[in-house]
């Protein structure tokens, strides 16, 4: 099975689950340009040392406006750029996912977590406010490690535009509410590294929602590389995947939810590693929008 196949058929997948399991590896939208099974390794040799520059962005950079004033989108950094590569992780929890979490559904992955920790990657999570209400330490833990950034990923994980895979669809006039109420889960759980990046659920967005939304001042990330690894059972596939889409200045999709992709965390063990000795090194989001802004 080629590539482009796994990619139709994640998508198609998703589709098809969305309306019951929160996840979103929807294709990239457009963009704007920047303003002027794997066992789990003791250690990864290749992994640098921690440095000041993976701290957390005193303030982190964001693209100016679209034209129209629309809120700007980014998927990647330019081309012809250094071989850097961002991992981004959405930790997704529908608003009335809650009585399946309380019957021992599990929609966070402390595992994946701990080994991008001790692998040492920078990574950037766009996390819906009911999943940082639902793991609230969790969500702290993350938003205290300099390794690490939280976008915001709406509080609910409705859509933004219809139809968008079976979400449940926010109101035009909730949009910002929507958006607000996921920043106040992350304030309540003591987030501190939160950076001023919204991930649309499901990716699904168009001009008029990019208005409504631009008088909160964020930047969209979007992606270039779909992971597949919403409901896949296969590590190796998840990771010939990334494998293969990786660019330089690539920005990947994947997901930090264990009901929805359990094998995530396998095959970020054989991705990193294997990118490292390419000669990538790994950034958050707001790296590559840094980068992006300087050109």
């Amino acid at each position: 099975m080629t590539i482009s196949v796994r990619k139709l058929l994640a998508i198609a997948v998703l589709g098809a689950a969305l309306a019951g399991c929160s996840s979103d590896p929807a294709p990239a939208g457009h963009g704007a340009k920047a303003a002027p099974g794997a066992s789990r390794p003791s250690t990864d040799p290749s992994a640098p040392p921690a440095s000041p520059a993976q701290r957390a962005p005193q303030q982190a950079p964001t693209l100016a406006p679209a034209p129209g004033g629309l809120t700007p989108v980014f998927s990647r950094a330019p081309e012809g750029g250094q071989k850097v590569v961002a991992l981004t992780f959405d930790a997704d929890m529908t608003a009335d996912q809650g009585p399946r979490a309380a019957s021992g559904e599990r929609f966070d992955n402390p595992a994946l977590i701990a080994d991008l920790q001790r692998l040492k990657v920078p990574a950037t999570v766009f996390m819906t406010g009911r999943w940082a209400d639902e793991y609230p330490a969790e969500a702290r833990a993350i938003g205290a490690d300099p390794n690490f950034e939280v976008g915001n990923h709406s509080y609910s994980h409705y859509a933004f535009k219809s139809p968008c895979y079976g979400l449940p669809v926010v109101g035009r006039d909730q949009m910002r509410t929507d958006v607000e109420r996921a920043t106040a889960s992350f304030t309540k759980a003591g987030v501190r590294n939160a950076v001023p990046y919204f991930r649309f659920p499901g990716g699904c967005f168009d001009d008029e929602v990019l208005r409504a939304l631009a008088p909160l001042k964020m930047t969209a990330v979007q992606w270039d590389v779909v992971s597949g690894d919403a409901f896949a059972h296969n590590a190796d596939a998840v990771a010939e995947q990334v494998l293969a889409g990786v660019k330089p200045g690539s920005l990947v999709v994947m997901h930090c939810t264990r009901s929805a992709a359990p094998v995530t965390d396998q095959a970020v063990q054989r991705i990193v590693p294997e990118l490292r000795r390419r000669g990538y090194r790994f950034v958050k989001v707001s790296d590559l929008i840094g980068s992006a802004v300087k050109r």
